[in-house]
């Protein structure tokens, strides 16, 4: 009896082993399973970390092509706008020039004002280069030439304000070419002109001159008594004294 109890007791303790190492082999392969469905999920969350950083990355290189793309968008902007603003500058600047240009060249037609023999006017650019030039003729010694310059500027200008002047001195051009007639002309002329002038004593005393190189002797005292009473005060006074004290 004993002996068969002791024999059931055996086998019931492999059957009860056999049932251990299958429940252990079970969990074994449970947690084999649980590890590689682990290892699988780790792998494509791994995987899938891997081609998000990966899309990043695309993403940020494709941000930094864009980025020095808008700085060399910029860096070209930048020098168009530098250079236009150059271009700007001289345009200015050419434009300036030129209107410098445009009224200079208008003031070379506009009238100025000038002083001459203590007068004031006014006077085309034109009068004043025309008086000047025939007045430096003069003044050289050439009276033909300086006669001409001046009977032009008369003609020319009838109304100039340089008229008294020219006059005078086209009749020292005349007087100095023993045109004494004419010289006489123009400097009673001059003096109808403007009596007040300051050459006005001198053209009066260059017309007893030509009278007296006329031979008209009595003309001569005649102007010369007139021109002591107009101008006592005149240097040409003078001097028509000192002719009349000799022409006694």
């Amino acid at each position: 009896m004993l002996l068969a109890s002791g024999a059931q007791a055996g086998v019931f303790d492999d059957d009860e082993a056999r049932k251990a190492i299958l429940d252990l082999r079970q969990r074994v392969d449970s947690s084999r399973q649980a590890a590689e469905s682990a290892n699988q999920k780790l792998a494509e969350d791994l995987r899938r970390s891997t081609d998000d950083n990966g899309q990043l990355r695309r993403s940020l290189l494709d941000l930094q092509s864009q980025i020095d793309s808008l700085r060399t968008d910029l860096a070209k902007q930048r020098g168009q706008d530098e250079q236009l603003a150059r271009d700007l500058a001289d345009v200015q600047r050419r434009l300036k020039d030129q209107a410098q240009g445009v009224d200079e060249r208008l003031r070379k037609f506009e009238p100025a004002k000038v002083t001459v023999d203590g007068r004031e006017f006014t006077a085309d650019p034109a009068e004043v280069r025309d008086f000047d030039a025939a007045l430096a003729v003069f003044r050289t010694g050439d009276f033909a030439a300086a006669q001409t310059g001046f009977m032009g500027f008369v003609k020319r200008y009838p109304q100039s304000g340089y008229g008294p002047s020219a006059l005078f001195w086209l009749g020292n051009a005349q007087y100095a070419n023993k045109d004494y007639k004419s010289a006489v002309a123009n400097f009673r002329a001059m003096l109808a002109a403007a009596p007040d002038h300051a050459r006005a004593p001198e053209a009066a005393l260059s017309i007893a001159n030509c009278q007296m190189e006329l031979k008209d002797s009595r003309a001569a005292r005649k102007t010369l008594e007139d021109l002591v009473k107009a101008y006592p005060q005149s240097e040409a006074a003078s001097a028509a004294k000192d002719r009349l004290a000799k022409l006694k």
